[in-house]
């Protein structure tokens, strides 16, 4: 857990090009899922924010 507390926007990062890249390359996946993970990573963006802030502050 402190792991990514200490690297949060790095993995983050990671982890939304590994979505863009699945959802290019495998047309299979149903756009409504696709969709689904890009809201639930649109809100854990503000998680990843708020922890970048209180490092800083």
């Amino acid at each position: 857990m402190n792991f990514l507390k200490t690297h949060a926007t790095r993995v983050y990062a990671v982890v939304v090009a590994v979505l863009a890249l699945v959802a290019h390359f495998v047309p299979e996946v149903p756009s409504a899922l696709v969709l689904a993970v890009v809201a639930a990573i649109l809100g854990i963006g503000e998680g990843v924010q708020r922890v970048e802030d209180s490092k800083n502050a």
